[in-house]
């Protein structure tokens, strides 16, 4: 008797997660026991955050991926009222989806507004969810969408010890949550020892030419959505005090959320008005890339989970800023500050002086990828969920 496969539908609607999920992709790709399908939705379809290398249909049929499908349902603009009605569109484009396709698990990545309505959708649809990165604590909505998802999931993959015991908290089944640690982190040991040097920044981004052989920071800086009054004064207050250290800076525009374009705005202003700055500003870099320019980055300064997950492996020195990533577990690599110029300023000079850390394991595991396509692809499915005590 032929065993038929399971139809897995792994939806993707940003370019990071792509990055942190490329290795799990890959290894549903190459069992026997899968029927992989991919959907790239949302804002990793817009125009506006394309560059040279930020195609990511282009991206995942050169790695070797088919059956990729795509969903558009983005309003314009990133207020909190276009967010939350592109999330209301959200649900009825992958529910109409989800009705025709009719996989036998859906499977997404965090917290973002999309991924929600992808759970809500296939959970009204009798469609299983599985969850990656469900139970980390943050600041903004996030957390509260990161909950949410995990409530109307089935299968959960935590990142780290600490958040697979929260999730058991909230009355999830312990046989359907694992920790087999961070995918990423398994990508980032994977190149740890590569050089960037082949890798030429000159044909995209914008602003100031890196030489990579030169010491650099790095900056990603995301918009807080509950703190949306004083964005563009965060903003700027980051933008001067990088431009004051003048040290080349490679810093990468924000995601999509409510008030990226507040943040965008002040940086047009700074590259209208400021000539003899060192920043390079850049949309995207495949996985490889982002990772291997990361990892010799004299300090990283922002906001960005990659501060707190993949810095911690690589050992790279962080100044975080405000209250995204409050109380998610961290290193000693990472010093939190306010937004306050004078404390970013010393936190910076500070963290450059040390130089590296030690590395941290609190998110790595070895064979994260194999281990999560293995459940997903053998784990008995269910639909009705029950609180357990």
């Amino acid at each position: 008797m032929i065993q038929k496969k399971r139809k897995i539908c792994f939806i993707i609607t940003s370019f990071i997660h792509y990055s942190r999920n490329l290795l799990i992709l890959k290894e549903l790709n190459n069992r026997d026991d899968v029927d992989l399908h991919i959907v790239i939705a949302g804002a990793v379809l817009l125009p506006k955050y394309a560059s040279k290398y930020a195609n990511i249909k282009d991206m995942l049929e050169r790695d070797g991926f088919k059956n990729i499908y795509e969903i558009h349902f983005n309003l314009e603009g990133s207020s909190t009222i276009t967010q939350a009605k592109t999330a209301g569109l959200a649900v009825i484009e992958f529910s109409t989806f989800f009705h025709y396709w009719k996989p036998d698990l859906v499977v997404l990545r965090g917290d973002r507004y999309e991924g929600l309505a992808v759970a809500m959708s296939a959970a009204y649809l009798n469609i299983p969810v599985a969850h990656i990165e469900g139970g980390d604590v943050s600041g903004t909505i996030d957390e509260s969408v990161r909950h949410a998802i995990t409530k109307l999931s089935h299968i959960h993959f935590a990142t780290n010890e600490p958040a697979r015991e929260r999730i058991i908290r909230m009355g999830e089944d312990p046989e359907y949550v694992f920790n087999f640690g961070s995918p990423e982190i398994e990508i980032i040991h994977n190149i740890a020892k590569n050089k960037n040097n082949n890798i030429d920044l000159s044909q995209t981004g914008s602003g100031y030419n890196i030489n990579l052989g030169d010491d650099y920071l790095m900056v990603m800086y995301h918009p807080v959505t509950s703190e949306l009054k004083n964005l563009k004064s965060n903003t700027k207050i980051l933008l001067d005090t990088i431009y004051e250290f003048n040290i080349p800076t490679i810093w990468f525009w924000p995601n999509y959320d409510a008030g990226s374009e507040e943040i965008s705005h002040e940086i047009r202003i700074f590259k209208d008005e400021v000539v003899d700055h060192k920043i390079k500003f850049m949309r995207y870099l495949p996985p490889y890339k982002f990772l291997a320019i990361l990892k010799d980055a004299r300090c990283f300064v922002g906001n960005s989970s990659a501060g707190i997950k993949e810095c911690s492996y690589l050992g790279i020195p962080v100044v975080n800023i405000g209250k995204r990533q409050n109380n998610r577990l961290s290193s000693e690599n990472v010093v939190h500050v306010e937004h306050n110029k004078e404390d970013i300023k010393k936190a910076i000079n500070n963290q450059i002086k040390k130089r590296r850390y030690p590395l941290s394991d609190i998110y790595y595991s070895p064979d994260t990828s194999k281990n999560i396509a293995e459940k997903l692809a053998t784990i008995d499915l269910y639909i009705q969920k029950s609180f357990r005590d």
